[in-house]
């Protein structure tokens, strides 16, 4: 595989305002974007600081996969994303070297990336996203 740069850290959050209020405030980021991504159940706000960004999602519904994970581990770090070329076939290097995927093919994420997970059982418990613009 080949890596880019880190696209976005992402970390789920129960209450969105108040954690927009935290970054802006307490830390001097300002939100440039915020998102509902409906599909995925989650409500995301956008941070940058240098070319990173920092993603926060709020479920939407007590079953997306925000909802599930804050249930089960509480607020936090959620995954890490890449920012890569040809996504596909990133994914293809990927799981013919064993890591399991949970998108077997690319899907629309926020601002209008195109997304893909790899499974945490075969990254060493953190979940990566791959993320392509194609724009």
């Amino acid at each position: 595989m080949q890596l880019n740069y880190i696209e976005h850290i992402g970390i789920a959050v129960k209450d969105l305002d108040s954690a927009i209020k935290y970054y802006e405030e307490a830390l001097g980021l300002e939100c440039y974007s915020i998102e509902e991504v409906a599909d995925q159940k989650v409500k995301t706000a956008f941070f940058k600081i240098g070319q990173t960004k920092i993603e926060l999602l709020e479920s939407t519904s007590p079953d997306g996969p925000i909802g599930k994970f804050i249930e089960k581990k509480g607020e936090g770090l959620h995954h890490l994303a890449f920012a890569v070329n040809n996504i596909e076939s990133q994914l293809e290097d990927a799981a013919q070297k064993g890591v399991r995927l949970i998108d077997e093919k690319p899907r629309k994420g926020a601002e209008g990336l195109d997304i893909a997970f790899l499974h945490p059982k075969s990254t060493h418990g953190v979940l990566t996203e791959l993320c392509e613009n194609k724009q």
